[in-house]
């Protein structure tokens, strides 16, 4: 696994951009290449500073189109597989959590760092049913936000940004976690309220 992962990251560094793409396509679906896309981000990044911008979008945009072939494997027959690796009360409370918080129970696990579980969460959107459109806003924001903090540190402190990241990335993804959760309760509190009700025009 380490020669291919090696290669992996080789051919990603020769293609840049569309490298980057690939790679967080793979490892938002098919396989499981942690850190890979955050290390990439940060090496291309420190060597061409101009192209933050096609670097964090290109790996975003991978991470997307990676994230919806696993949501809608999860739509069409997740059931069976998440199923065989979890008891059915699990199951049961974490669809029941998706369908109350929707895209927040798949923006919070986007934005953490690895080794934090972030597929299930994808495959539980695709059988929690919740739309394809919010699930994608909820992955861009997510992995968006990631990769471009990831770029602007590069800018900032090349090579040593990953270095920084090692060290804080916890501590930054909790805070945007508990930015992300106060803005929920703020939201909840005012949807209960009634703040979220459209008044009805009497003719």
């Amino acid at each position: 696994m380490g020669k291919f992962i090696g290669r992996v990251e080789a051919l990603a560094l020769a293609l840049g951009a569309p490298g980057l793409f690939l790679v967080a396509f793979l490892d938002s679906s098919v396989l499981s290449l942690p850190e890979i896309a955050d290390l990439l981000v940060v090496w291309m990044v420190t060597r061409h500073k101009s192209r933050l911008v096609l670097y964090a979008a290109s790996a975003t945009i991978g991470s997307i189109a990676g994230c919806l072939l696993l949501y809608f494997l999860g739509k069409k027959g997740g059931h069976a597989l998440v199923r065989s690796r979890f008891d059915t009360a699990t199951v049961e409370r974490s669809l029941g959590a998706f369908r109350r918080f929707g895209i927040m129970a798949v923006l919070i696990p986007s934005l953490l760092p690895p080794p934090a579980p972030f597929k299930i969460f994808v495959l539980l959107a695709g059988l929690a049913e919740i739309s394809a459109t919010r699930f994608t806003i909820a992955i861009a924001i997510g992995r968006g936000a990631r990769y471009f903090i990831e770029g602007l540190l590069a800018v900032r402190y090349g090579e040593r940004a990953i270095a920084f990241m090692h060290d804080n990335a916890a501590t930054a993804s909790l805070i945007a976690v508990g930015i992300l959760l106060a803005g929920l309760a703020a939201y909840l509190l005012w949807s209960n309220s009634g703040g979220g009700k459209q008044p009805i025009n009497r003719v």
